[in-house]
């Protein structure tokens, strides 16, 4: 992930208007916290054959086709507080389907939360995006 960050920093067509502090806080990794931009984890996704859509929010996840055979998982960025709310952030978390089942794989949970059922899915990505999340949806390149 760091190759591709450092990558798209070189690539970045506005590097000559950076200031002396974006040396420190690079644009596309956070050293502090160790977290990537959602550029470096799209960059990461295309690099091994996965198409990579943005979610429009305004239709909800009811549009989104669970059962599509070439969806791979859903990828959500999500607000969160910390320190007693002191600390405000983002987090990624990601839905996966496994073999026919989807699961919440936050590493945030002590372990996998398996959904019931699809409309299970359904409205908690609608919680998410009610919270200001944000999602990615993750496919397998047709072949």
């Amino acid at each position: 992930m760091d190759a591709i960050a450092d990558k798209l920093v070189l690539d970045d067509p506005n590097r000559d208007r950076w200031t002396p502090l974006s040396l420190v806080w690079k644009p596309h990794h956070n050293a502090l916290t160790g977290n990537y931009d959602v550029n470096v984890l799209i960059a990461a996704l295309e690099g091994r054959s996965y198409r990579v859509a943005w979610h429009d929010c305004r239709n909800g996840a009811s549009s989104i086709n669970l059962a599509e055979e070439t969806l791979l998982g859903i990828m959500l960025n999500i607000p969160v507080r910390k320190l007693a709310g002191l600390w405000r952030g983002r987090h990624w978390v990601t839905l996966r389907r496994v073999s026919g089942v989807w699961y919440n794989l936050d590493s945030d949970l002590a372990k996998p939360k398996k959904f019931q059922h699809e409309k299970e899915v359904t409205e908690f990505l609608d919680c998410v995006i009610s919270q200001g999340g944000q999602l990615l949806i993750v496919f397998h390149n047709k072949v």
